[in-house]
C-alpha cells in the first residue's frame, strides 16, 4: 500500500497534529510503523538498527516503540493485549484510548514490506529536528564572551560530525564471504601499487619490508629518548607519503592510489620549524645552516627549487599546543571529510595531547590510557593509520645497553596494549659521542673508528607487531639535514626477536 494512501489512526483533541508545533514529524509514518510492528514482530528484524525510541516525535510513540523492541529483544510477543499490561499507569496511553488505540493501530498497519520505507521518514525527520536544535544552540551560545569562537565553532562541527555518522547505518555482522572478497580486493590493490606493499609506504624499504607499510586503522607507536631523532623520523615519513599521492576520479569524488594526504599535529614545534627541516630534506641544504642564515647563492637556488617542488604536497600542519583529544579528532574528521580526504595522521606527541578535562582524580596514566583508547578509535572510525610519537622514561639512561623496550614507555601499560606496532628510534652514536676517551689515547683511535662507523647509522626497534614479526630495522641517517634513508646493502637487519 503506498505511503500517502494510509488512512491515520484517529487522534484525541488534545493530541490533534495541527494543534503540534511545527518541528518537522510525520505522525501518520508513526503510526504506521508501529502497527506493522505490532501487526507483525519479525518486521523489526528488517527495520536498521540505527532507530531508537528516541527519533519518534510523539512520547508515547517513543515509549510504544521502546516497548516493542524490549518484548522482542527477549523473544516475547509484542501485541497490544500484552504490550496494554505496561501503560496501564501511563496518563498518555489513556488518553489516546488506550487498548484501542492500539488494536487501531494494528488494524490499520500498511503491509510490512513498507515498514523500512516508513522508518526511513521517522528517522530522517528526527535528524531534521537534531538539526534544528543544533542550530538554536549555536545562536544561543554565539554572543557569549566566555567561550572563544573558535571553541564554539569546533562544538558545532562536532554535534554535526556526530549526527552525520549516526545518519550511517551500522555495519553490524559481515558473512565470510564479504570479509574475504575485501581482503582480495586489498591484496589487489597492494599488488598493484609501488612497493607491492598492502599499507602506506614510508619510503623507506627496510622498514616497509618489515610492516606492510602502514594499515589503515593501526595505532602505531615511535619512541625515544629526546634527541635520538624520533621527531625528524616521523616528519620524513609524512614528507614521503605526502610528496607521492596520486589519486584517480571515480563516481564518488577521488581514491587515493598511491602516497596520502597527511594530517601533522605537531604540538611541541611550530609550522614553519617542522616546514624547515622538510625543506632540508629535499633541498640537502643543512638545517642548520637554514636555520642560521648561513647559506650561498647556490643553496638558496636549492632551497627555491625545492619548494616549488614539494609545494603542493598535501600535508596539513596543526600546530597548536596543548590541543585535547576531542579537538585533534574534530579537526581530524573535518579533514577527512574535505575533497581530498585523509589517509595518515601523525602526532607529536602523545604526551602533550590533553584529555581537556580538568579532573584532579585523574593520574597521568589514566589520562594516557584514555588518550591511547581514542587515537585507537579514531584509525578505526577514519580507516587511516595514526603514527603517534612518545616519550621513554629515563631508565633507559640506567642501562648499559641503551637500546630501548617496551617497559621504558612512559605509561606504557596502556600504550603497549592499545598500540597495534611500537617501534623505537636508536642512535648508538649519540651515546657513544658522549663517552670520548682522551685524546690521543689507543682508546680514543678505537672511538674514533666506530663513530666514524656509526654517525650515519640509526635503528628502529620493533618492540611489538601485532601484525608480523619484530626486530630491528637499520636506516641511514644524515644529522645535517635530519634525514633517514635506506642503507646501501650490507647488513640492514639484525635476529632481534625473530
Amino acid at each position: 500500500m503506498p505511503m500517502n494512501a494510509l488512512s491515520p489512526v484517529p487522534f484525541p483533541p488534545s493530541m490533534d497534529p495541527s494543534s503540534i508545533p511545527s518541528l518537522p514529524h510525520n505522525l501518520e509514518a508513526e503510526q504506521a510503523l508501529l502497527g506493522s510492528l505490532m501487526f507483525d514482530n519479525a518486521v523489526f528484524e528488517r527495520l536498521s538498527d540505527r532507530l531508537r525510541g528516541a527519533h519518534f516525535y510523539e512520547p508515547f510513540h517513543q515509549r510504544l516503540y521502546e516497548a516493542i523492541e524490549d518484548h522482542v529483544r527477549q523473544g516475547l510477543l509484542a501485541e497490544p493485549t500484552i504490550l496494554m499490561e505496561r501503560f496501564k499507569l501511563d496518563p498518555a496511553f489513556q488518553e489516546f484510548g488506550g487498548l484501542r488505540y492500539l488494536a487501531d493501530l494494528v488494524d490499520r498497519a500498511p503491509p510490512g514490506a513498507n515498514a523500512p520505507d516508513y522508518a526511513r521518514v521517522v528517522y530522517d525527520l528526527a535528524l531534521r529536528r537534531d538539526l534544528i536544535r543544533i542550530g538554536g544552540e549555536i545562536i544561543k551560545e554565539a554572543p557569549q564572551p566566555e567561550t572563544a569562537a573558535i571553541d564554539q565553532i569546533e562544538s558545532a562541527e562536532q554535534q554535526l560530525y556526530t549526527l552525520a555518522e549516526t545518519g550511517k547505518p551500522s555495519s553490524g555482522f559481515v558473512s565470510f564471504s564479504t570479509a574475504l572478497s575485501g581482503a582480495v580486493q586489498m591484496a589487489a590493490e597492494a599488488y598493484q601499487r609501488d612497493g607491492k606493499l598492502a599499507g602506506l609506504a614510508t619510503n623507506l624499504d627496510d622498514l616497509d619490508q618489515k610492516l606492510g607499510g602502514l594499515h589503515p586503522s593501526d595505532l602505531l607507536i615511535l619512541a625515544g629518548r629526546p634527541s635520538m631523532g624520533k621527531t625528524a623520523l616521523a616528519t620524513n615519513i609524512a614528507f614521503n607519503v605526502a610528496r607521492n599521492y596520486r589519486w584517480e576520479p571515480t563516481p564518488e569524488g577521488r581514491k587515493t592510489v598511491n602516497g596520502g594526504v597527511v594530517a601533522f599535529y605537531s604540538l611541541e614545534m611550530s609550522a614553519e620549524q617542522l616546514a624547515m627541516r622538510i625543506l632540508a630534506d629535499a633541498s640537502g641544504v643543512s638545517s642548520d645552516k637554514l636555520r642560521k642564515g648561513e647559506i650561498d647563492a647556490a643553496d638558496f637556488g636549492k632551497i627555491r627549487d625545492a619548494a616549488v617542488e614539494i609545494g603542493e604536497s598535501p600535508l596539513y600542519i596543526d600546530a597548536t599546543g596543548g590541543l585535547s583529544m576531542s579537538k585533534l579528532a574534530a579537526r581530524a574528521r573535518r579533514l577527512k571529510r574535505m575533497e581530498h580526504g585523509l589517509d595518515l595522521i601523525v602526532v607529536d606527541y602523545l604526551q602533550l595531547i590533553t584529555t581537556g578535562e580538568s579532573n584532579s582524580q585523574k593520574n597521568r596514566v589514566q589520562e594516557v590510557s584514555e588518550i591511547t583508547g581514542a587515537l585507537k578509535a579514531l584509525a578505526k572510525e577514519l580507516s587511516v593509520p595514526i603514527l603517534a610519537l612518545s616519550q621513554l622514561s629515563r631508565q633507559v639512561e640506567q642501562r648499559e645497553d641503551k637500546r630501548p623496550q617496551l617497559s621504558d614507555l612512559r605509561e606504557s601499560g596502556s600504550i603497549e596494549q592499545d598500540a597495534d606496532c611500537v617501534m623505537f628510534v636508536y642512535r648508538e652514536s649519540y651515546y657513544l659521542g658522549r663517552a670520548e676517551p682522551r685524546e690521543g689515547s689507543e682508546e680514543h683511535l678505537k672511538w674514533q673508528e666506530d663513530m666514524d662507523r656509526l654517525k650515519h647509522q640509526a635503528e628502529v626497534v620493533i618492540g611489538k607487531q601485532r601484525h608480523g614479526p619484530i626486530g630491528i630495522v637499520k636506516l641511514s641517517f644524515d644529522a645535517d639535514t635530519t634525514k633517514f634513508g635506506n642503507l646501501a646493502g650490507g647488513q640492514r637487519y639484525d635476529g632481534y626477536g625473530d
